[in-house]
């Protein structure tokens, strides 16, 4: 009877050892995810490398019309069931310069009420590395919910690919977002819907150039995340760069030739100027010109901490407004493929990457 036990333990240990095993083999990208998550200062702001499959190409093939259908996708290949919300916003300034040495350079402010930033490296199979930023309250975390609150919240941070604010990827093409008052974008043109965030990661995943990038945005249907205006500013190692816009459901390309090399949050397209941030805009384009847009790395990230866009917020959820400040400023290196990011525009907060 004693054998026959043992023999019975026996066998449900190792049930159990493989089980364990098997699960670890099913989730290992997924449990790599988790365990890279690091962070690097108490604002908070981390940083994770990305080892699993977050099924881009699946998610094309279909799309997304709206944010909820796009959280259904991540919640069912991703997330394996938690769900999370989507809600990007945020006043932010964009420019491109060039450095001694003739390099290529994306600056990137983004400015929003305090946020919980996540750097999040990116190397999918069929498709380009790449280094963005998120930020994490726009996947419904925050600072009274933080993601290191509880493995349901850790796990919430695998979605990180499906909402970059900006990026740059290993071909040197980088792109920001930026809101916009009158940029409110559904598309139904029969063609695949995509949403904001969505499409910032296509983008990165899929366009070597401007002009990729732009012909790749042309195939979808846009739909704007958190129904809110937004436009994009691109840039990449050829020195190309464009501001794309959704006015009354239409896509347009400003270029470079027309001397759009830089964005805030109004629009641009037809002079309209509607939006605010014209103060900042005329700040980046006076510098450009008494530089002829020749900065050093160290130039560009002081020009973006001289462009903060400060106000009160009205946040959902919230009493009072909340004051809002720039939560991360990047330097983009299209060429070296570097970036320099200073947080909350404390220098000492200032941390350096390299997609090489």
């Amino acid at each position: 009877m004693k054998k026959k036990v043992k023999i019975i333990g026996i066998g449900l240990a190792s049930l159990l050892s493989i089980i364990i095993i098997g699960f670890g083999a099913l989730f290992f990208g997924e449990i790599r995810t988790l365990l890279s998550f690091k962070e690097l200062n108490d604002q908070p702001f981390y940083e994770m490398t990305y080892h699993a499959d977050y099924g881009l190409d699946e998610f094309l093939e279909n799309g997304a019309a709206t944010d909820d259908e796009l959280v259904s996708f991540v919640t069912k290949k991703i997330l394996k069931g938690v769900s999370f919300e989507v809600n990007p916003d945020g006043a932010c300034s964009t420019f491109t310069a060039t450095n001694q040495q003739d390099e290529n350079l994306f600056g990137r402010n983004f400015d929003y009420v305090p946020s919980i930033g996540l750097i999040v490296r990116t190397q999918p199979k069929n498709g380009y590395e790449s280094i963005s930023v998120v930020n994490l309250n726009h996947l419904g975390l925050s600072k009274e919910n933080m993601p290191t609150k509880n493995i349901l919240n850790r796990i919430i941070t695998l979605a990180a690919p499906y909402a970059p604010l900006d990026g740059m990827n290993e071909k040197g093409l980088a792109i920001g977002v930026l809101v916009i008052k009158d940029g409110i974008v559904h598309q139904n043109t029969g063609k695949t819907p995509i949403t904001t965030t969505s499409a910032i990661r296509m983008v990165l995943d899929k366009a070597a150039t401007v002009d990729e990038a732009v012909k790749l945005l042309k195939k979808y249907d846009m739909n704007s995340s958190g129904d809110t205006g937004y436009h994009f500013q691109i840039a990449d190692a050829n020195g190309d760069t464009a501001i794309v816009e959704y006015i009354d459901n239409e896509m347009h390309v400003l270029t470079k030739e027309d001397g759009h090399t830089a964005a805030t949050n109004f629009v641009l397209y037809n002079n309209m100027n509607s939006g605010h941030g014209q103060d900042r805009y005329e700040k980046i384009k006076e510098k450009q010109k008494e530089t002829d847009n020749i900065m050093t790395e160290d130039e560009a990230m002081d020009l973006l901490l001289s462009v903060p866009a400060q106000s009160t917020r009205e946040i959902d959820g919230s009493d009072e407004g909340l004051p809002s400040d720039t939560q991360w400023s990047c330097v983009y290196n299209l060429d070296d493929l570097t970036l320099q990011i200073c947080t909350t525009r404390d220098k000492s907060r200032t941390y350096n990457y390299s997609l090489k």
